[in-house]
């Protein structure tokens, strides 16, 4: 069986600041907060009436931005970014912001997510004379921006319509700021009021509070607003809209002290773990959660079970999540890294092991590993979330079907193999109803579980046709 590497995946995260003195440091604030979206890159461009300017480099926030070069930084708007690329996208040349400069108009692009139809609308755009710089799908949209006439407004628009797949974009033209995302809300995108005037635009909820920002709303889907003077402009794209907001967000990406549409992060894990118990409660001395994602799903099951929770695996703060390494083989030394079990906490024990998902098996195995050489009795793993069995293509760096370890082993198997006395994953009734997710009108609300159920809610194009092969292989 031959498996495909599809390209480039991405899980990044946004942030911009519009009419606002101090919008170099409240991006780099808010990149801050959001750097466990993407941590191989960043870039900040700022601007106002009368200048852009630009920096980016590979590495974290902190180490992009030392004081002397964010000082440097000015104007009272700016377009943030942090990045996470899967091998083959990385390099300065992906690095975004991208920024582009014609005699006309400049044009800078933030970009969260993935265009699926991105293969096809290249093609297109280089056979009609596009050059492209870099290897993202991101730059995409600054070429159709070119190829429609009108006003920005409806270049936009029309660009947009052209796009299928997850995105959540934030466009700088010339001295406006423009916020945007998918037509099935794939992706999050949330506007908030700064103090000191203007309006801040982020990926996640969370990096609000560290600028003082207060919530306005959710941008929707098929949505652009436009920010002009103290005001927000809407405009829709597509009224054929969605709210299929990704739920591996809630399972994992998002911080817990954000909001995502409306539902606490750490409040939707606590559910997921009072549902695991639920559906499949075992005796045992103590629950311990993988740290940190899984902690609030632990804290859920301990509550629903009465079971003590305890710190049984302890984080090393200074390395990164395993799950977004780009190599499997830095993957597996973040790993033996990152963790370490309690020995005085769970020797003897019996232990409901607690970790959000499992995507390639090897964090699961070690960990069973570490906390039955620390003499623990019994390790009994439950999943807060279905098993993953179908690669994402809307940005999340799950790139081929053999990576799935659930893909290709039924639980049973899979058990044995990461060395568990059981083996539990929520079902997918379960997250749904967890997560709690509603309609406007108060009605119930699903979301994206593509990579559970293999239903996507959009065309994959090529992308499709390559993993059906691999499923009937």
């Amino acid at each position: 069986m031959i498996y495909t590497d599809r390209g480039l995946h991405e899980e990044c995260g946004i942030f911009g600041i519009y009419n606002n003195s101090d919008a170099n440091i409240l991006t780099y604030y808010g990149l801050h907060s959001l750097q466990h979206r993407g941590q191989e890159a960043a870039g900040i461009i700022t601007f106002d009436s009368e200048q852009v300017m630009v920096h980016k480099g590979e590495g974290l926030v902190a180490d992009v931005f030392p004081s002397s070069t964010l000082e440097k930084l000015q104007g009272s708007g700016a377009i943030g970014h942090v990045r996470y690329s899967t091998a083959g996208g990385s390099g300065y040349e992906n690095v975004q912001p991208f920024l582009y400069r014609s005699n006309k108009e400049t044009i800078g692009i933030a970009h969260n997510g993935n265009i699926v139809n991105a293969t096809m609308l290249r093609d297109q755009l280089e056979e009609n004379g596009s050059i492209f710089q870099a290897t993202s799908d991101t730059e995409i949209l600054a070429h159709l921006l070119k190829k429609y006439h009108g006003t920005f407004i409806e270049r936009l628009i029309q660009s947009l319509n052209d796009l299928d797949g997850a995105f959540a974009f934030i466009v700088l033209h010339n001295d406006t700021l423009y916020a945007m995302r998918d037509k099935n809300g794939l992706r999050p995108l949330s506007v908030a009021k700064l103090p000191g005037g203007g309006f801040a635009v982020s990926s996640e909820t969370c990096a609000f509070d560290i600028v003082g920002g207060t919530f306005i709303r959710d941008i929707e889907p098929g949505e652009i607003v436009a920010f002009s003077g103290d005001k927000l402009v809407s405009h829709y794209y597509s009224t054929a809209t969605e709210h299929d907001m990704c739920m591996m967000e809630y399972v994992y990406f998002s911080r817990p002290d954000s909001a995502i549409e409306g539902v606490n992060v750490h409040t939707a894990r606590k559910r997921t773990g009072a549902e695991l118990f639920l559906e499949s409660h075992v005796d045992a001395d103590i629950v311990v959660g993988v740290p940190d994602s899984s902690t609030s799903a632990a804290i859920g099951y301990a509550e629903a079970s009465h079971i003590p929770y305890e710190m049984g695996l302890v984080k090393n703060r200074y390395v990164g999540r395993t799950f977004i390494q780009p190599t499997q083989a830095l993957r597996e030394r973040g790993v033996r890294m990152k963790l370490s079990a309690v020995r005085a906490i769970v020797e003897g024990k019996k232990i409901i092991l607690i970790d959000d998902s499992i995507v390639r098996g090897t964090t699961s195995r070690r960990i069973v590993e570490l906390l039955k050489t620390a003499g623990a009795l019994e390790v009994h793993v439950r999943i807060a979330s279905p098993p993953i069995k179908f690669p994402c293509f809307y940005g999340v760096d799950t790139s081929t079907f053999d990576e799935l370890i659930s893909n290709r082993m039924d639980v049973a198997t899979l058990c044995e193999t990461i060395g568990a006395d059981s083996l539990v994953f929520l079902s997918e009734e379960g997250l749904v109803k967890a997560i709690g997710r509603k309609t406007a009108d108060g009605g119930k609300c699903g979301g994206c579980m593509a990579c559970f159920t293999g239903k996507f809610p959009t065309a994959v194009y090529d992308e499709l046709d390559n993993a059906n092969k691999i499923v009937k292989d």
